[in-house]
């Protein structure tokens, strides 16, 4: 076994116990139209029904043999009694006015299962969508470290089509082949058993032979893709870097690694065309074969008076039920990834969310905006080894600018997490006002406080759309005012379409400077208690800078603000500066009581920076 095969089986998903329980949690989402989906599956059982009486028709038109003998015989006389009775009941007329009548009958009932599935899968997934949403959009920021975003993406869009396909199409096929097996065998059996387990012996043994040369023809198929892609990564990556090429003269390696990779996809595609081959030989020789034995032993049962008129119906009805085998075969694959794909999904739904309240409109917690840290120790839930804050312990008074400074991995984004309650410490408590955190409804305090990050990023709306997210119910006044305060106002109105121009994804289409004033503006029209400052500045241009800056000392006027400082120049007016190391507190005081100490960590800090900015 190749080592992609291997992946391939080590991957595929295995339909245990435990796991179908949970991902039959799906069919939750049917029961508000269960009475409409019931109705369906009857449609579909009615169907594979009068799929057999059909085939059986059809038989006996090609043999011209009586329709006294055949399946359905009964239902057939139904349906020729409001014929016209100028026909006989055996004449090829009759014969094709029921057979129009049934498969009119046939088109009806299958339009109608068909709507009446979607109608309820639809609904079923809208639903389904939006609890998984609305789940991951509720989860605790250790949920989307431990996940990458294409993953959840996948499980919104990919999966859910995945999982609305098995309903609507796969389950549907599964049933009503399953219907044609069962009937089709009884009515085979009414034929001649003889016969019947001959066919039994034979042909679906052969079906099954081909439904898995199929699927190794097309696992080979997709590994020559897999190998093709390869190659083209391999001339891209050569190509893009094509001064390191020429500058180390590498052009004959690139030439080798390039031959190695078409090599091996010469070779994928010689041994599929092996497959191939033997695939078509197979069915020539075995199937037409076993189909051409069942057929001359039919006729041997004839000649002997041990089979009646029927070996034509007989024949297209075996071939119905051996393609209804080797279906079955492939629906029950799908059924086995869509198990694990709906495992997947429903996982997702039975994570524990935030508690958040179930208003539209969240009303912001009350706050004077004073906040204690009383003795906090943290480690992230994937790194419990690694400890962060050591027993940190320090006040804000409400209006009061705190910066936090440090090297890397000190500690200060991580009181911001858990300022807006991103986490929770292991020990100790943050307290608003003298209450602990955990007394405030968690949207309703994250309401009160307003984050501008270092790395701002926009929704891919209008500008007026990303400054109204800091308060959607704001009105156009609002709004302008905010961006005026920001010092956003001025570039804004200097592009044609103002507030509704589209920023693009992410926020690309316009400079950092311009990102970092309208989130500005977004934590102004929020109106905070408390404002959250990564320091804003750190990688704009002297310009952008003073106006950002600018907009940022307005905004800290009379609130309380805890600034996470990376340019130690822009926190000399902070009414407090905590120096942290290794998680703990060394040090705090103003800029200047910080200054004067001459061993303080702080002036080591600011004469490096100085030092930096000198080389820059």
């Amino acid at each position: 076994m190749s080592t992609t095969d291997a992946q391939e089986q080590s991957n595929k998903p295995k339909i245990t116990k435990e796991g179908f329980r949970r991902a039959i949690g799906v069919f939750k989402y049917l029961a508000p139209y269960k009475f409409l989906f019931i109705f369906g599956l009857l449609l579909i059982v009615i169907s594979g029904l009068l799929m057999i009486v059909i085939t059986a028709i059809l038989g006996q038109l090609a043999g011209a043999e009586t329709m006294a003998n055949m399946p359905g015989s009964s239902l057939t006389a139904i349906v020729g009694s409001y014929l016209p009775d100028s026909l006989p009941l055996q004449s090829t007329g009759k014969i094709l006015g029921i057979l129009g009548i049934l498969l009119i009958v046939q088109g009806v009932f299958s339009f109608i299962r068909v709507y009446i599935f979607s109608y309820v899968i639809e609904n079923a997934m809208e639903a389904l969508r939006r609890d998984v949403y609305r789940r991951i959009i509720s989860m605790p920021m250790q949920f989307f470290n431990e996940r990458r975003v294409g993953d959840l993406s996948s499980r919104l869009s990919s999966d859910i089509t995945t999982i609305q396909e098995t309903l609507n199409i796969t389950l549907a096929e599964f049933v009503r082949q399953t219907v044609i097996i069962v009937v089709g065998l009884v009515a085979l059996v009414s034929f001649s058993y003889k016969l019947t387990l001959m066919m039994l012996a034979t042909l679906p043994v052969i079906v099954i032979i081909m439904v898995l040369f199929g699927r190794y023809i097309r696992k080979l198929g997709k590994l020559t893709q897999d190998k093709v892609a390869e190659s083209s990564v391999i001339v891209n990556e050569s190509l893009t870097g094509i001064v390191n090429v020429k500058s180390f003269a590498n052009e004959a390696y690139e030439v080798m690694r390039y031959g190695i990779g078409i090599k091996t996809i010469k070779q994928v595609a010689l041994k599929s065309a092996i497959w191939r081959g033997m695939f078509g030989t197979f069915i020539i020789i075995f199937l037409f074969g076993a189909l051409g034995a069942i057929m001359g032993y039919g006729a041997y049962l004839r000649s002997i008076g041990e089979l009646p008129q029927l070996l034509v119906s007989f024949v297209l009805i075996t071939g119905l039920v051996a393609g209804s085998i080797g279906g079955l075969a492939a629906q029950m694959g799908t059924i086995q990834r869509s198990v694990g794909i709906i495992e997947g999904v429903m996982d997702i739904l039975a994570g524990q969310p935030e508690k958040l309240t179930t208003d539209q409109k969240v009303v912001p917690a009350t706050l004077r905006g004073a906040v204690r840290f009383d003795q906090l120790h943290f480690h992230y839930p994937s790194r419990p080894d690694i400890e962060v804050l050591k027993g940190l312990s320090f006040v804000i008074e409400p209006g009061q600018q705190v910066a936090l400074v440090g090297a890397s991995g000190s500690g200060k984004s991580t009181l911001a997490a858990l300022l807006l309650q991103f986490y929770l410490p292991q020990k100790g408590r943050i307290l608003f006002d003298d209450k602990d955190a955990t007394s405030f409804p968690l949207d309703a305090l994250r309401s009160a406080m307003a984050y501008v990050p270092q790395e701002v990023i926009l929704f891919g709306g209008s500008i007026r759309d990303n400054i109204a997210y800091g308060n959607p119910l704001a009105s156009d006044t609002e709004i302008e005012d905010a961006a005026r305060k920001a010092n956003a106002l001025n570039f804004i109105q200097s592009f044609p379409e103002g507030m509704h121009t589209l920023v693009g994804e992410r926020g690309i289409q316009l400079s950092g400077g311009q990102r970092q004033r309208i989130a500005i503006a977004r934590a102004v029209l929020r109106n905070p208690a408390i404002l959250i400052l990564d320091e804003a500045t750190s990688s704009l241009d002297n310009e952008s800078e003073k106006l950002v800056q600018q907009a940022l000392d307005e905004l800290m006027k009379e609130r309380t603000s805890l600034v996470i400082a990376h340019r130690l120049s822009t926190i000399r007016n902070a009414h407090k500066i905590v120096v942290l190391q290794e998680g703990q507190i060394v040090d705090a005081g103003t800029h200047d009581e910080l200054l004067n100490k001459t061993d303080g960590l702080y002036r080591k800090l600011i004469e490096l920076s100085r030092s930096q900015e000198m080389h820059a």
